[in-house]
This record gives C-alpha cells, structure tokens and sequence, in this order.
C-alpha cells in the first residue's frame, strides 16, 4: 500500500493539510463544503454517505468528496486520517 505524503497533496493542489483523529461512535451529520476535500485513512474505520453512495474506509483507503457533494460520516472505530482541501 502506498503512503500519500503532505508535500504529494500539496502538489496537487491541496490546502489546509492537517492529521485529524475521531472516536468511535463520532457522527457528523449531513452537510457540504464549497471546495473539494479529501481523507486518506491512516488507522481505523468510518463510513461516509452521499446521497448516491456509501464509502466504508480502512487504512490506506483515499476518497475525494467534490465540491458542494452533501455527504455524512460515521466513525465505527477510533480513526486517524489526512485531510486536505481543494479552493
């Protein structure tokens, strides 16, 4: 599995680069951003849904959410991962 480093995010345009962590049972409920965000999964397992879709995340999975895309996560075990967005 190939680790994603912050300068690789960097260089394709991605801001605001930090390592956030949850708990399990965390929930953030629907909602948007107006810039495309990414999560590169580190440890851990989390859902997350839009409206057409479901991501069930392990480590070392990436999933881009577009910008404007309303979207609602689920935390199912303490998790660490990167985040990133994109203006």
């Amino acid at each position: 599995m190939k680790k994603i480093t912050f300068d690789e995010l960097k260089k394709e345009g991605y801001k605001d680069i930090f390592v956030w962590k949850d708990k399990k049972g965390t929930y953030y409920s629907w909602h948007k951003h107006p810039y495309e965000e990414i999560r590169v999964m580190l440890k851990g397992e989390m859902v997350i849904n839009t409206k057409d879709k479901s991501y069930h995340l392990k480590e070392g999975d990436i999933l881009k959410v577009p910008a404007g895309q309303i979207h609602e996560a689920y935390v199912l075990e303490d998790c660490e991962y990167i985040c990133g967005s994109k203006y």
